[in-house]
Protein backbone atom coordinates (compact mmCIF):
# COMPACT_ATOMS: atom_id res chain seq x y z
CA UNK A 1 0.00 0.00 0.00
CA UNK A 2 1.42 3.42 -1.02
CA UNK A 3 2.40 5.60 2.23
CA UNK A 4 4.14 9.38 2.49
CA UNK A 5 7.74 8.86 2.95
CA UNK A 6 9.49 11.96 3.39
CA UNK A 7 7.83 15.67 3.76
CA UNK A 8 9.77 18.56 3.05
CA UNK A 9 10.55 21.20 5.23
CA UNK A 10 12.39 24.19 4.05
CA UNK A 11 14.70 25.52 6.45
CA UNK A 12 16.96 28.06 6.44
CA UNK A 13 20.21 26.01 6.91
CA UNK A 14 20.75 22.52 6.88
CA UNK A 15 22.89 22.64 10.32
CA UNK A 16 20.91 24.13 12.26
CA UNK A 17 17.89 22.62 11.49
CA UNK A 18 19.50 19.07 11.87
CA UNK A 19 20.77 20.57 15.32
CA UNK A 20 17.08 21.11 15.92
CA UNK A 21 15.94 17.44 15.45
CA UNK A 22 18.76 15.19 16.32
CA UNK A 23 19.14 17.43 19.66
CA UNK A 24 15.87 18.76 21.10
CA UNK A 25 13.88 16.37 19.74
CA UNK A 26 15.64 13.41 19.29
CA UNK A 27 15.33 12.65 15.85
CA UNK A 28 17.96 10.09 14.04
CA UNK A 29 19.97 11.75 10.94
CA UNK A 30 18.95 9.34 8.31
CA UNK A 31 21.34 10.66 5.49
CA UNK A 32 23.18 13.80 4.92
CA UNK A 33 24.55 13.72 1.16
CA UNK A 34 26.10 16.19 -0.84
CA UNK A 35 24.66 16.95 -4.16
CA UNK A 36 27.54 18.72 -6.05
CA UNK A 37 25.67 22.05 -6.19
CA UNK A 38 25.57 23.48 -2.79
CA UNK A 39 22.83 21.82 -1.75
CA UNK A 40 21.99 18.87 0.48
CA UNK A 41 19.99 15.90 0.72
CA UNK A 42 19.02 15.61 4.48
CA UNK A 43 16.75 13.63 6.02
CA UNK A 44 15.87 13.06 9.79
CA UNK A 45 13.45 10.29 11.41
CA UNK A 46 12.01 10.35 14.48
CA UNK A 47 12.29 6.90 16.49
CA UNK A 48 15.79 6.48 15.51
CA UNK A 49 16.80 4.49 12.01
CA UNK A 50 15.10 1.04 13.29
CA UNK A 51 11.71 2.49 13.07
CA UNK A 52 10.61 2.15 8.78
CA UNK A 53 6.83 2.61 9.02
CA UNK A 54 6.36 6.65 10.13
CA UNK A 55 7.60 9.84 7.56
CA UNK A 56 10.56 10.79 7.38
CA UNK A 57 11.36 15.03 7.48
CA UNK A 58 13.22 15.95 4.23
CA UNK A 59 14.90 19.31 5.22
CA UNK A 60 15.77 21.58 2.14
CA UNK A 61 17.53 24.93 2.85
CA UNK A 62 15.49 27.88 1.36
CA UNK A 63 16.75 28.71 -2.10
CA UNK A 64 15.82 32.16 -2.92
CA UNK A 65 13.88 35.47 -1.13
CA UNK A 66 10.24 33.50 -1.52
CA UNK A 67 11.24 30.13 -0.09
CA UNK A 68 13.18 32.21 2.52
CA UNK A 69 9.97 33.79 3.45
CA UNK A 70 8.21 30.40 4.08
CA UNK A 71 10.49 29.37 6.27
CA UNK A 72 8.31 29.02 9.89
CA UNK A 73 5.05 29.61 8.06
CA UNK A 74 4.38 26.59 6.20
CA UNK A 75 1.34 25.72 7.58
CA UNK A 76 -0.44 29.33 7.87
CA UNK A 77 -0.16 29.37 11.56
CA UNK A 78 -1.56 26.02 12.23
CA UNK A 79 -0.52 23.04 13.91
CA UNK A 80 0.69 20.94 10.68
CA UNK A 81 3.21 18.70 12.23
CA UNK A 82 2.15 15.87 14.66
CA UNK A 83 5.02 14.06 16.70
CA UNK A 84 3.32 10.56 18.42
CA UNK A 85 5.23 9.52 21.10
CA UNK A 86 4.66 6.79 23.94
CA UNK A 87 5.39 8.33 26.83
CA UNK A 88 4.31 12.23 27.17
CA UNK A 89 5.89 13.08 30.09
CA UNK A 90 9.71 11.53 29.24
CA UNK A 91 9.30 13.17 26.01
CA UNK A 92 8.03 16.65 26.80
CA UNK A 93 10.42 16.84 29.97
CA UNK A 94 13.26 16.19 27.66
CA UNK A 95 12.36 18.35 24.81
CA UNK A 96 11.58 21.54 27.67
CA UNK A 97 15.09 20.52 28.99
CA UNK A 98 16.28 20.62 25.72
CA UNK A 99 15.03 24.03 25.33
CA UNK A 100 12.43 23.37 22.88
CA UNK A 101 9.27 25.84 23.17
CA UNK A 102 5.90 24.99 24.41
CA UNK A 103 3.41 27.16 23.57
CA UNK A 104 0.87 25.77 26.06
CA UNK A 105 0.65 23.37 29.10
CA UNK A 106 0.20 19.79 28.65
CA UNK A 107 -3.79 18.99 28.54
CA UNK A 108 -5.67 15.56 28.37
CA UNK A 109 -8.27 15.37 25.17
CA UNK A 110 -10.11 12.27 24.47
CA UNK A 111 -8.17 11.73 21.79
CA UNK A 112 -4.59 12.01 23.93
CA UNK A 113 -2.39 13.95 25.89
CA UNK A 114 -1.20 16.70 23.99
CA UNK A 115 0.81 19.82 23.93
CA UNK A 116 1.80 22.07 20.99
CA UNK A 117 5.48 23.22 20.78
CA UNK A 118 7.68 25.08 17.97
CA UNK A 119 10.58 24.24 16.37
CA UNK A 120 13.58 26.42 15.86
CA UNK A 121 11.76 28.58 12.44
CA UNK A 122 7.91 29.12 14.53
CA UNK A 123 6.13 26.08 12.68
CA UNK A 124 4.48 24.61 15.10
CA UNK A 125 3.74 20.77 16.14
CA UNK A 126 1.40 18.88 18.50
CA UNK A 127 3.52 16.45 21.14
CA UNK A 128 0.94 13.91 21.11
CA UNK A 129 0.22 10.25 22.85
CA UNK A 130 -2.91 9.41 21.38
CA UNK A 131 -5.21 7.48 24.06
Amino acid sequence: MPRIALITLVVRDYDEAIAFYRDALGFTLVEDTDRGDGSRWVVVRPGGKAVTAGTDLLLARANGDEQLASVGAQTGGRVGFFLHTDDFARDHARMTAAGVRFLEAPRHEPYGTVAVFEDLYGNRWDLLQPA
